[in-house]
């Protein structure tokens, strides 16, 4: 039994979490027609990484990692840091905020394909009918845009955002196969680091750095908010939520990021929002919660 206390505090990290990680794609949006997506990336993965290793000095933990994780270090690096948020990046310079919330809230549907794939779990007809429901639902986002009331957008952005879901979705079956048995502090600073370095020679190229006095000092509050709060704090409270809940219960936690975004989207963008587009995240949300098994045990727990 979790101490009432505990469960509350728990609660609140996961919350906080998905709360700037739903933000992250207004503050993204905000500073993207500045910089470049590498430009972007290299400074908020730079500014991460050095919040989280003094993270980590401050609760001493050690640096050194045993050779044998490496690997799987620089293919979670790889995956889940540096090609899921340059997709992410770019598809945000054609789509709006709010539609790239309510998009990667499709990403539990991908997962639970690939864990039939992977992991052996059976396809149930329930489990059929929340995919297709959730995709009906990423088919009238797509389509609001265009005026379309249940088709597909031709845009890149969607597109991108699509292939970041699966791409999330393969980073997480990857996660869950391979036990790295380390604090998730100097996991997420190695990830940070990683990135960090994988972005430089994309900024040498591009000469990122002569972009730097073109932001103002709201842009720059929306960078140093990415990387403090988004890539350090947030990865830091999701793993405290998970030290105390089971990840099931955390995992519902996830199905409030698109309305984080859509809140941050009018309030800080002043994203004009369609009807249809909130409608057609709805629809993700619960066809996701059909995939997931999900629906029954938020039905039971009102009930209590």
């Amino acid at each position: 039994m979790i101490p009432v206390k505990a469960n509350f505090a728990a609660s609140l990290y996961a919350t906080i979490s998905i709360c700037f990680w739903g933000i992250s794609f207004v503050s993204t949006k905000a500073v993207i027609d500045k910089l470049d997506p590498f430009t972007l990336l290299m400074l908020r993965f730079a500014i991460g990484a050095a919040f989280l290793f003094f993270l980590l000095l401050l609760k001493r933990y050690p640096l050194k990692i045993p050779v044998k994780y490496i690997p799987h270090l620089i293919v979670l690096g790889v995956l889940g840091v540096f090609i899921h948020q340059v997709i992410q990046a770019t598809a945000l310079l054609t789509i709006d905020a709010s539609s790239a919330g309510w998009m990667i809230s499709f990403s539990p549907v991908f997962t639970v394909l690939l864990s039939m794939v992977f992991l052996h779990e059976k396809l149930t007809l329930v489990r059929s009918i929340g995919i297709m429901i959730a995709i009906s639902g990423v088919l009238m986002v797509t389509g609001a845009r265009s005026g379309q009331t249940l088709g597909f957008a031709i845009n890149i952005g969607y597109i991108l955002m699509i292939i970041s879901t699966l791409n999330w979705a393969v980073y997480s079956v990857l996660l869950k196969r391979l036990h790295i048995e380390l604090p998730s502090l100097v996991v997420t600073f190695y990830m940070s680091l990683l990135g960090c370095s994988l972005t430089i020679p994309f900024l040498v190229r591009d000469r990122g750095w002569e972009s730097f006095h073109l932001l103002t000092a709201v842009e720059w509050s929306h960078i140093v908010f990415l990387g403090v709060f988004v890539s350090g704090i947030a990865y830091w409270y999701w793993a405290k939520a998970h030290e105390v809940l089971e990840a099931s219960k955390v995992s519902m936690f996830m199905y409030m990021e698109p309305l984080f975004t859509l809140i941050a989207a009018i309030f800080l963008l002043h994203e004009k929002v369609f009807f249809i587009s909130i409608l057609g995240g709805v629809i993700i949300i619960i066809g996701v919660l059909i995939v997931n098994g999900q629906i029954g045990t938020i039905i039971l727990w009102r009930r209590r």
